[in-house]
């Protein structure tokens, strides 16, 4: 390079440098670190094949016990999944001794393995939702390869286990991924009950502090959330998002606001309706329909 070059290279890395200590975002020790994206994606990998045995990975179920296979595999996630937490543990909580650190890294990581029966089994009745509530679906296998609405639902749920256990980072990670994906965003705090069915998904936002009951649908662009998120930080916490009750069915483009708000079960809302207030059990809601002009062309 030549001289020219190297002083504005010089220039702006004193410049990036000056900005770096005074953010002071970046400041960690030699022995601190981020957990790893490539990481928490191969988690996710892992998880697939567990949940899922014979569709997403290279095993042939029928050469091999499914209790050795279950055995190899979880052995893979735990490790993986232990040095991640470990790593968001002690980047977040940079007072806490390393053996501390190493013993609830342990214990979280147990934690989040013994749920892995249970997950599975929700995430089957997901499946079973998706089937059953889906005329063009051929096949339950069809479902588990290829819907983007069950994926969101599987990182989702797993995720939130993590979130539960209040691990940091990890969970977010997760979400965030299938977000990209699948153009679905579900927090991880969020609550979802069993035979949860989302039709093609993409644009649906669900909000942390949501609570979604059993045997409800949501179709595409539907929305979650919160009234308001002016006070920032200070409403950490406070529950800011709708509750969804029992066999509801949301269709395409609307938006459900308030941590106040109520949806009863066996309630139907229509397509584009904006809804800031509490819906009674067995309701149907709707807005009005806006007006068609027919012309004929010239």
């Amino acid at each position: 390079m030549d001289n020219e070059v190297n002083i504005i290279i010089n220039q702006m890395a004193e410049n990036l440098s000056l900005n770096y200590t005074e953010q002071k975002l970046f400041d960690v020790s030699l022995d601190e670190r981020l957990p790893h994206k490539s990481s928490i994606l191969f988690i996710l990998e892992e998880l697939q094949k567990i949940t899922f045995p014979g569709f997403f990975g290279n095993e042939n179920m029928a050469y091999s016990t499914k209790q050795a296979f279950a055995g190899h595999e979880l052995s893979l996630l735990y490790d993986k999944l232990y040095h991640e937490i470990k790593a968001a543990l002690k980047y977040t909580y940079k007072t806490k001794e390393y053996e501390i650190l190493r013993k609830e890294a342990k214990e979280l990581t147990l934690s989040f393995i013994k749920k892995i029966p249970d997950v599975q089994s929700m995430l089957l009745k997901d499946v079973d939702a998706e089937f059953d509530g889906d005329p063009a679906a051929k096949s339950k296998q069809e479902v588990i390869f290829s819907y983007p609405g069950l994926y969101a639902i599987f990182v989702y749920r797993y995720a939130h286990i993590l979130y539960e256990l209040e691990v940091p980072f990890i969970p977010r990670i997760m979400t965030e991924h299938a977000h990209n994906l699948t153009g679905i965003d579900i927090n991880p705090g969020a609550k979802i009950g069993e035979y949860f069915f989302i039709d093609h998904g993409t644009g649906i936002v669900i909000g942390e502090t949501t609570t979604i009951g059993k045997h409800v649908k949501l179709y595409q662009g539907v929305t979650l959330g919160a009234l308001s998120t002016s006070k920032g930080q200070g409403l950490s916490g406070v529950k800011r998002h709708p509750t969804i009750e029992d066999n509801v069915v949301i269709y395409a483009n609307t938006t459900v606001l308030g941590g106040e708000t109520v949806i009863g079960e066996n309630s139907v809302v229509a397509g584009n309706t904006f809804v800031t207030y509490s819906i009674p059990a067995n309701t149907k809601v709707a807005s009005n329909q806006p007006e068609l002009t027919l012309k004929l062309r010239k």
